[in-house]
């Protein structure tokens, strides 16, 4: 079993620099953001963990399966996590048997494969994992707590709180990124459909009222 891990960061909508000018006076906060937006951004890393396994004209055997099953396992594959196949030989039967068990875990295979380092060698398919995590780089930062604010500007740790909590708890990162994709198909009908059967409904009382009996046992 091989792996490897190939971090890359993403862009994300970020200030890249802040001009730190050196004040007159030492102890002086002069800093040019005077907006309410912080600088301190989530940064979106992603990781390519990789198996190389070996295929049969029909799919993987039995054994790959099973070591694909426990890889995923030690892995612990889950939401936000994507499933890739690098298969030069294109075979449904290997694309089957891995979707199966990435499947338990409520995991789609990913159309394109990230490229990955080191050639495969022949009867063999690459199962990539790619991993996402995200962080916010240089929080907390109280490096300028007690120093003058002449600049009126915002302090460098303001917003670390709110997004480093949203980077902590975020299910899936890439979210941070780009956001969810609708798959283009409408839910307007799903919607609306608590408000038909109320419009749709008979008034009440137009079946009769309900007799009950005015004297009743024990």
């Amino acid at each position: 079993m091989t792996s490897h891990s190939q971090p890359r960061l993403i862009a994300v909508p970020i200030a890249l620099s802040l001009a730190l000018a050196l004040g007159a006076c030492a102890g002086t906060m002069n800093m040019e953001n005077r907006s309410l937006y912080s600088v301190k951004q989530p940064v979106v890393e992603r990781s390519n963990f990789m198996l190389d396994v070996a295929t049969t004209g029909d799919g993987l055997p039995i054994s790959e399966q099973r070591r694909l099953a426990s890889w995923f396992e030690t892995m612990e594959l889950g939401y936000g996590d994507r499933v890739a196949i690098d298969d030069p030989s294109a075979s449904l039967g290997v694309r089957d048997d891995v979707a199966a068990l990435a499947g338990r875990y409520g995991l789609l295979i990913s159309e394109a494969p990230p490229v990955t380092a080191g050639a495969l060698a022949p009867g063999q398919a690459r199962v990539i994992l790619t991993r996402s995590t995200a962080s916010v780089p240089g929080c907390p930062d109280w490096s300028h707590t007690a120093d003058a604010n002449d600049a009126n500007a915002t302090n460098p740790n303001y917003g670390c709180a709110t997004n480093g909590n949203m980077a902590a708890m975020i299910a899936d990162p890439e979210d941070l990124v780009q956001g969810k994709r609708g798959t283009g198909e409408t839910v307007l009908l799903t919607s609306t459909k608590a408000i038909d059967a109320y419009r749709e409904a008979p008034p009440t009382g137009t079946e009769g009222l309900t007799e009950a009996p005015t004297s009743g046992g024990n």
